[in-house]
């Protein structure tokens, strides 16, 4: 592993600057219920919010998927598909139709992926030198094609249920402003060495300083690359209505929802005894404020709160809530473009919508965490409060980028700001696999998890999410595990470098 390549390091999800972090010991709490209101939260958008919250709670499943964020959610859209595609459990002595549980602890999809910048722009090779170094060029060759097959693989979803409109899908792809010659000279090493592995950089384009400023009005050299964006929160809510009508129209599995249903714990079940019309023996018991579950098996899709329930998983050789803050405000800015410095340390985008009433048009921007000081909020798990010092770097973030084409307002009416907690890893990689405590290996049998995506989730959760829900469905039958090719190999926990 490169020794610049760790989270205690890390300013962004991307590229690390040396900075010292050290772990602070206090226990990760659940997700506080006070969270800062995130646009992509607005009630109009969020039917599902309170699903589950009341009346009876589901008390014995086979799955238990703990968090209703895109890992979760897609987790569920997956299992329920392989269910009814592959009859996948139908050999199994005593097989009825798999009973899942999503467990929320908040409203739907009130975590990270309702709180995000709305971006689904994968890498096409930023950062390849920095992923060879530390986890080899196969690898680093796999990154890549993970981001490339989750971004394609929700927009030909999108596309082919025709909710394109309704998620607001955007195809505008993403200016990378090269803000110093050091990251305009790293982004031209990147893609030759890139280029070098195979990886297909054709439709990456090099803008000029000149063209860049004549055309979006930034005075920097830049590149630029296909990209989209969306509202996420949408997004989830229709994996899980196609989640539930699989499920409905099949007859392998039934999904639940149980929102304000935090987790508190989780305890072995000693001696588990099943009635014949039950597969698989109960393992777990999942305490809730509102009662008990027994479970099967259990999926932690929790990412930066995992380790509330996972110990193990506690410091920076585990998973490292980190605060992030995002700006929505009005401005008469006319770049139509995404855009971010080549370290993803700060971005933003112009939503497509524009307002009926004749108000600016909002811009999303978000980052500027290296302006927090040298902790880069990391270990704060906190979402109802912000960085003050953030806060002044994001709004004077647009005209710094963009001097000639931004006057963004200050009416306290224009604005809205929030927070969220990302989940970061040390070598910037997933936890996809069996939940492993290496002082107690057996110890979590039956449980996975599928969290730590560093700050890039919207083009990792969705394809790792499918990787856990086959590894879950090939344990399930005793079969082998057919590892998807576009999975880096350090992402699955038996395989990783750093214990977990």
């Amino acid at each position: 592993m490169s020794s610049s390549f760790t989270v205690e390091n890390a300013v962004d999800p991307l590229q690390p600057t040396p900075v010292p972090v050290e772990p602070v010991s206090k226990p990760i709490p659940l997700p506080v219920p006070n969270s800062t209101q995130s646009f992509w939260l607005d009630p109009e958008a969020n039917p599902l919010a309170k699903a589950g919250s009341t009346g009876p709670l589901t008390s014995d499943v086979d799955i238990c998927i703990i968090g209703s964020g895109i890992t979760g959610v897609s987790a569920a859209y997956h299992l329920t598909r392989l269910l009814a595609e592959r009859g996948a459990v139908s050999e199994v002595p005593n097989a009825q139709p798999l009973k899942i549980v999503i467990l929320e602890a908040r409203d739907f999809c009130s975590g990270a992926t309702g709180r995000n910048g709305g971006h689904l722009t994968p890498v096409y090779f930023q950062f390849f030198t920095e992923y060879v170094a530390a986890h080899g060029t196969e690898d680093a060759v796999r990154a890549i094609a993970l981001e490339q097959y989750v971004a394609s693989s929700i927009v030909d979803l999108l596309h082919s249920t025709g909710q394109a409109d309704a998620v607001d899908l955007v195809a505008g792809g993403r200016v990378y402003l090269l803000v110093s010659e050091d990251q305009e000279a790293r982004a031209k090493a990147d893609y030759e060495a890139a280029k070098a592995a195979g990886v297909d950089v054709s439709a990456v384009r090099f803008l000029g300083k000149e063209e860049v400023l004549e055309t979006y009005g930034a005075p920097y050299p830049a590149l630029w690359t296909p990209g989209h964006n969306l509202w996420p929160l949408k997004v989830v809510t229709h994996l899980y209505n196609l989640a539930r009508q699989t499920a409905s129209d099949s007859a392998t599995s039934s999904l639940a929802l149980h929102t304000n249903t935090p987790v508190t714990s989780i305890t072995p079940i000693v001696s588990s005894s099943h009635s014949p019309a039950t597969a698989f023996p109960r393992q777990w018991t999942l305490s809730t404020p509102r009662g008990a579950i027994a479970a099967s098996y259990i999926l932690h899709a929790t990412n930066a709160y995992a380790s509330y329930l996972l110990p193990h998983l506690h410091g920076p050789t585990g998973i490292i809530p980190t605060r992030g803050q995002v700006l929505a405000v009005r401005t008469d800015m006319s770049t139509k473009a995404a855009f971010a410095d080549y370290d993803g340390s700060e971005y933003g985008f112009p939503r497509p919508v524009q307002p009926q009433d004749g108000s600016q048009p909002l811009v999303i921007v978000g980052g500027a965490r290296q302006s927090a000081g040298p902790g880069y909020e990391m270990y704060e798990a906190d979402d109802s409060g912000m960085n003050p010092r953030v806060s002044e770097a994001l709004h004077a973030l647009l005209p710094k980028f963009f001097p000639e084409r931004c006057n963004a307002s200050t009416s306290p009416d224009d604005v809205r700001e929030w927070s969220g907690i990302m989940g970061f890893t040390d070598e910037y990689d997933v936890f996809v696999g069996p939940v492993i405590d290496p002082s107690q290996p057996e110890a979590h049998k039956g449980q996975y998890i599928c969290a730590g995506y560093s700050g890039h989730g919207m083009t990792r959760a969705y394809g790792c999410a499918e990787a856990i829900a086959q590894k879950m469905v090939a344990d399930l039958t005793a079969k082998e595990w057919d590892v998807p090719e576009w999975l880096p190999r350090h992402h699955i926990t038996d395989r990783r470098k750093s214990s977990n």
